[in-house]
Protein backbone atom coordinates (compact mmCIF):
# COMPACT_ATOMS: atom_id res chain seq x y z
CA UNK A 1 0.00 0.00 0.00
CA UNK A 2 1.44 3.91 -0.80
CA UNK A 3 2.24 5.93 1.39
CA UNK A 4 3.67 3.87 4.48
CA UNK A 5 7.51 3.30 4.97
CA UNK A 6 6.77 -0.15 7.11
CA UNK A 7 5.12 -3.23 6.38
CA UNK A 8 4.86 -3.77 9.65
CA UNK A 9 5.29 -2.03 12.96
CA UNK A 10 4.69 -3.28 16.63
CA UNK A 11 4.06 -1.30 19.77
CA UNK A 12 5.45 -3.12 21.94
CA UNK A 13 8.66 -5.51 22.04
CA UNK A 14 8.08 -7.75 24.85
CA UNK A 15 8.26 -11.59 25.04
CA UNK A 16 5.52 -12.03 22.91
CA UNK A 17 6.32 -9.06 20.18
CA UNK A 18 9.83 -10.21 20.07
CA UNK A 19 8.69 -13.65 19.21
CA UNK A 20 6.61 -12.83 16.51
CA UNK A 21 9.13 -10.71 14.58
CA UNK A 22 11.62 -13.03 15.06
CA UNK A 23 9.37 -15.75 12.95
CA UNK A 24 7.75 -12.58 10.85
CA UNK A 25 11.88 -12.10 10.13
CA UNK A 26 12.06 -15.45 8.14
CA UNK A 27 9.48 -14.16 5.62
CA UNK A 28 10.04 -10.80 5.49
CA UNK A 29 13.02 -8.20 5.33
CA UNK A 30 14.15 -5.89 7.88
CA UNK A 31 13.55 -3.33 6.82
CA UNK A 32 9.66 -3.75 6.20
CA UNK A 33 9.71 -3.95 9.89
CA UNK A 34 9.63 -1.27 12.66
CA UNK A 35 9.39 -1.35 16.44
CA UNK A 36 8.45 1.32 19.35
CA UNK A 37 9.44 0.02 22.99
CA UNK A 38 9.55 2.40 25.59
CA UNK A 39 12.27 0.86 27.34
CA UNK A 40 15.25 2.51 25.89
CA UNK A 41 17.86 -0.78 26.80
CA UNK A 42 15.19 -3.12 25.57
CA UNK A 43 14.83 -1.36 22.27
CA UNK A 44 18.45 -1.58 21.30
CA UNK A 45 18.66 -5.15 21.86
CA UNK A 46 15.68 -6.08 20.22
CA UNK A 47 17.53 -3.80 17.44
CA UNK A 48 20.87 -5.43 17.62
CA UNK A 49 18.97 -9.04 17.33
CA UNK A 50 16.98 -8.55 14.54
CA UNK A 51 18.26 -5.54 12.25
CA UNK A 52 14.49 -4.03 12.59
CA UNK A 53 14.60 -0.02 12.44
CA UNK A 54 13.26 1.19 16.45
CA UNK A 55 10.78 4.16 16.17
CA UNK A 56 11.07 7.33 17.93
CA UNK A 57 7.64 6.64 19.20
CA UNK A 58 4.61 5.18 18.91
CA UNK A 59 2.71 7.53 16.75
CA UNK A 60 5.62 7.53 14.24
CA UNK A 61 5.76 3.23 14.49
CA UNK A 62 2.09 3.32 13.83
CA UNK A 63 1.70 6.03 11.42
CA UNK A 64 4.64 4.44 9.13
CA UNK A 65 3.10 1.17 9.08
CA UNK A 66 0.34 -0.51 6.57
CA UNK A 67 -0.01 -3.15 9.38
CA UNK A 68 0.06 -1.82 13.30
CA UNK A 69 0.12 -4.76 15.81
CA UNK A 70 -0.57 -3.79 19.15
CA UNK A 71 1.70 -5.98 21.39
CA UNK A 72 1.16 -4.67 24.58
CA UNK A 73 -0.45 -6.36 27.45
CA UNK A 74 -4.47 -5.29 28.23
CA UNK A 75 -3.94 -2.88 31.14
CA UNK A 76 -1.38 -0.91 28.56
CA UNK A 77 -3.80 -0.63 26.08
CA UNK A 78 -5.48 2.95 26.98
CA UNK A 79 -2.09 4.88 27.51
CA UNK A 80 -0.66 3.31 24.20
CA UNK A 81 -4.01 4.48 22.29
CA UNK A 82 -3.70 7.74 23.46
CA UNK A 83 -0.54 8.05 21.87
CA UNK A 84 -1.17 6.25 18.67
CA UNK A 85 -4.81 6.80 17.73
CA UNK A 86 -3.82 9.77 15.66
CA UNK A 87 -1.56 7.72 13.79
CA UNK A 88 -3.87 4.84 12.61
CA UNK A 89 -6.36 5.58 9.79
CA UNK A 90 -9.13 2.97 8.24
CA UNK A 91 -6.21 2.05 5.55
CA UNK A 92 -4.34 0.04 8.15
CA UNK A 93 -4.73 -3.23 9.18
CA UNK A 94 -5.01 -3.08 13.12
CA UNK A 95 -3.26 -6.22 14.68
CA UNK A 96 -3.86 -6.95 18.55
CA UNK A 97 -2.88 -9.44 20.53
CA UNK A 98 -4.47 -7.86 23.50
CA UNK A 99 -6.14 -10.95 25.50
CA UNK A 100 -9.63 -9.95 26.41
CA UNK A 101 -9.97 -6.93 24.58
CA UNK A 102 -12.63 -7.29 21.77
CA UNK A 103 -12.59 -5.73 18.22
CA UNK A 104 -16.21 -3.63 19.33
CA UNK A 105 -13.62 -1.88 21.87
CA UNK A 106 -10.25 -1.68 19.64
CA UNK A 107 -13.05 0.50 17.42
CA UNK A 108 -14.62 2.19 20.04
CA UNK A 109 -10.81 3.37 21.05
CA UNK A 110 -10.00 3.72 16.74
CA UNK A 111 -12.86 4.39 15.36
CA UNK A 112 -15.20 2.44 13.48
CA UNK A 113 -13.52 3.17 10.74
CA UNK A 114 -10.98 1.13 11.91
CA UNK A 115 -10.09 -2.12 10.31
CA UNK A 116 -9.36 -5.33 13.21
CA UNK A 117 -8.04 -8.65 13.32
CA UNK A 118 -7.72 -9.96 16.67
CA UNK A 119 -5.60 -12.61 17.63
CA UNK A 120 -4.88 -14.85 20.51
CA UNK A 121 -0.52 -16.29 20.03
CA UNK A 122 1.69 -17.99 22.29
CA UNK A 123 4.92 -18.10 22.90
CA UNK A 124 6.17 -21.06 21.13
CA UNK A 125 6.42 -18.89 18.38
CA UNK A 126 9.99 -17.92 19.77
CA UNK A 127 10.95 -21.04 18.36
CA UNK A 128 8.58 -21.28 15.20
CA UNK A 129 6.21 -23.36 16.89
CA UNK A 130 3.21 -21.02 17.84
CA UNK A 131 -0.40 -21.66 17.76
CA UNK A 132 -2.79 -18.08 17.31
CA UNK A 133 -6.08 -18.36 17.00
CA UNK A 134 -7.37 -15.32 14.96
CA UNK A 135 -11.04 -13.85 13.78
CA UNK A 136 -11.78 -10.96 11.48
CA UNK A 137 -14.13 -9.70 9.28
CA UNK A 138 -13.24 -10.88 5.74
CA UNK A 139 -15.61 -8.73 4.34
CA UNK A 140 -13.09 -5.30 5.48
CA UNK A 141 -10.09 -6.80 3.74
CA UNK A 142 -9.20 -7.10 0.47
CA UNK A 143 -7.84 -10.93 -0.67
CA UNK A 144 -4.51 -9.89 -0.61
CA UNK A 145 -4.91 -8.42 3.04
CA UNK A 146 -5.95 -11.78 4.16
CA UNK A 147 -3.17 -13.44 2.14
CA UNK A 148 -0.86 -11.29 4.03
CA UNK A 149 -2.32 -11.87 7.72
CA UNK A 150 -2.18 -15.26 6.91
CA UNK A 151 1.39 -14.96 6.10
CA UNK A 152 2.25 -12.94 9.27
CA UNK A 153 0.76 -15.73 11.78
CA UNK A 154 2.04 -18.53 9.56
CA UNK A 155 5.67 -16.82 10.00
CA UNK A 156 6.15 -18.24 13.62
CA UNK A 157 3.39 -21.50 13.59
CA UNK A 158 0.16 -22.25 13.01
CA UNK A 159 -3.16 -20.37 12.85
CA UNK A 160 -6.56 -21.27 13.34
CA UNK A 161 -9.74 -18.63 12.17
CA UNK A 162 -12.63 -18.60 15.22
CA UNK A 163 -15.24 -16.78 15.79
CA UNK A 164 -14.44 -13.92 18.02
CA UNK A 165 -17.06 -15.60 20.70
CA UNK A 166 -14.03 -18.44 20.96
CA UNK A 167 -11.16 -16.51 21.69
CA UNK A 168 -11.15 -16.53 25.13
CA UNK A 169 -11.56 -20.66 25.18
CA UNK A 170 -8.87 -20.09 22.47
CA UNK A 171 -6.53 -18.41 25.47
CA UNK A 172 -7.33 -21.32 27.66
CA UNK A 173 -6.31 -24.03 25.13
CA UNK A 174 -3.29 -22.64 23.55
CA UNK A 175 -2.66 -18.90 24.74
CA UNK A 176 -2.11 -19.80 28.24
CA UNK A 177 -1.42 -23.87 28.07
CA UNK A 178 2.37 -23.39 27.40
CA UNK A 179 2.93 -22.54 31.30
CA UNK A 180 0.82 -25.56 32.02
CA UNK A 181 3.12 -27.49 29.66
CA UNK A 182 6.28 -26.10 31.52
CA UNK A 183 4.72 -27.25 35.26
CA UNK A 184 3.86 -30.23 33.73
CA UNK A 185 7.54 -31.10 32.21
CA UNK A 186 9.33 -29.84 35.37
CA UNK A 187 7.16 -32.48 37.69
CA UNK A 188 7.72 -35.40 35.11
CA UNK A 189 11.39 -34.21 35.69
CA UNK A 190 10.88 -33.90 39.53
CA UNK A 191 9.76 -37.58 39.50
CA UNK A 192 12.87 -38.82 37.73
CA UNK A 193 14.79 -36.87 39.81
CA UNK A 194 13.63 -38.70 42.82
CA UNK A 195 14.54 -41.87 41.64
CA UNK A 196 17.81 -40.74 40.73
CA UNK A 197 17.62 -39.36 37.31
CA UNK A 198 20.53 -36.27 36.84
CA UNK A 199 17.82 -33.19 36.85
CA UNK A 200 19.25 -32.05 32.98
CA UNK A 201 18.86 -35.47 31.37
CA UNK A 202 15.22 -35.32 33.49
CA UNK A 203 14.32 -32.30 31.87
CA UNK A 204 15.57 -33.40 28.59
CA UNK A 205 13.36 -37.36 28.50
CA UNK A 206 9.99 -34.63 30.29
CA UNK A 207 10.18 -32.34 27.09
CA UNK A 208 10.90 -34.76 24.34
CA UNK A 209 8.49 -37.00 25.83
CA UNK A 210 5.74 -34.49 25.43
CA UNK A 211 7.32 -33.03 21.96
CA UNK A 212 7.02 -36.30 20.78
CA UNK A 213 3.28 -37.01 22.07
CA UNK A 214 1.82 -34.01 20.84
CA UNK A 215 3.83 -34.39 17.04
CA UNK A 216 2.07 -38.18 17.58
CA UNK A 217 -1.82 -36.15 17.99
CA UNK A 218 -0.87 -33.82 15.10
CA UNK A 219 0.50 -36.34 12.50
CA UNK A 220 -1.48 -39.32 13.12
CA UNK A 221 -4.87 -37.61 13.38
CA UNK A 222 -5.79 -40.25 15.81
CA UNK A 223 -7.42 -39.67 19.09
CA UNK A 224 -5.74 -39.16 22.15
CA UNK A 225 -7.35 -41.11 24.09
CA UNK A 226 -6.87 -43.84 21.81
CA UNK A 227 -3.21 -43.01 21.71
CA UNK A 228 -3.10 -43.26 25.62
CA UNK A 229 -4.49 -46.92 25.44
CA UNK A 230 -1.78 -47.46 23.34
CA UNK A 231 0.68 -46.73 26.28
CA UNK A 232 -1.32 -48.74 28.47
CA UNK A 233 -0.70 -52.00 28.45
CA UNK A 234 -2.60 -54.71 30.53
CA UNK A 235 -1.79 -55.07 34.27
CA UNK A 236 1.20 -52.81 33.33
CA UNK A 237 3.19 -49.38 34.93
CA UNK A 238 1.58 -47.01 32.95
CA UNK A 239 -2.04 -47.80 33.27
CA UNK A 240 -0.95 -47.76 37.05
CA UNK A 241 0.72 -44.36 36.84
CA UNK A 242 -2.62 -43.36 35.17
CA UNK A 243 -4.92 -44.80 37.43
CA UNK A 244 -2.83 -42.58 39.80
CA UNK A 245 -3.24 -39.27 37.94
CA UNK A 246 -7.34 -40.00 38.16
CA UNK A 247 -7.37 -40.30 41.79
CA UNK A 248 -5.59 -37.25 41.74
CA UNK A 249 -8.02 -35.44 39.39
CA UNK A 250 -5.63 -34.21 36.27
CA UNK A 251 -8.60 -34.14 33.75
CA UNK A 252 -10.47 -31.84 36.66
CA UNK A 253 -7.39 -29.73 37.62
CA UNK A 254 -7.00 -28.51 33.85
CA UNK A 255 -10.69 -27.93 33.42
CA UNK A 256 -10.66 -26.05 36.66
CA UNK A 257 -7.16 -23.60 35.60
CA UNK A 258 -9.67 -23.29 31.96
CA UNK A 259 -12.28 -22.50 34.32
CA UNK A 260 -10.03 -19.60 35.63
CA UNK A 261 -8.40 -18.84 32.66
CA UNK A 262 -12.25 -18.24 30.78
CA UNK A 263 -12.84 -15.92 33.86
CA UNK A 264 -10.33 -14.05 33.79
CA UNK A 265 -10.49 -13.26 29.92
CA UNK A 266 -13.73 -11.93 30.61
CA UNK A 267 -12.84 -9.19 33.66
CA UNK A 268 -10.14 -7.92 31.54
CA UNK A 269 -11.68 -4.42 29.68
Amino acid sequence: MEGFRYKFGFIGAGNMGFAIMKGLLKVFEPGQVTFYEKNVRRAEDVAARTGAEPAKSGFDCASSSEYVILAVKPQQLEGVVQEIRGGVSGRQVLVSIAPGITIASLKGYFGEGCRVVRAMPNTPALVGEGMTGVCYDAGQFSQEEQQTVQAFFQSFGKMVLVEEKLINAVVCVSGSSPAYAYLFIEALADSGVKYGLPRAMAYELAAQALLGSAKMVLETGKHPGELKDQVCSPGGTTIAAVAALEEAGLRNAVLKAGDACYAKCGAIR
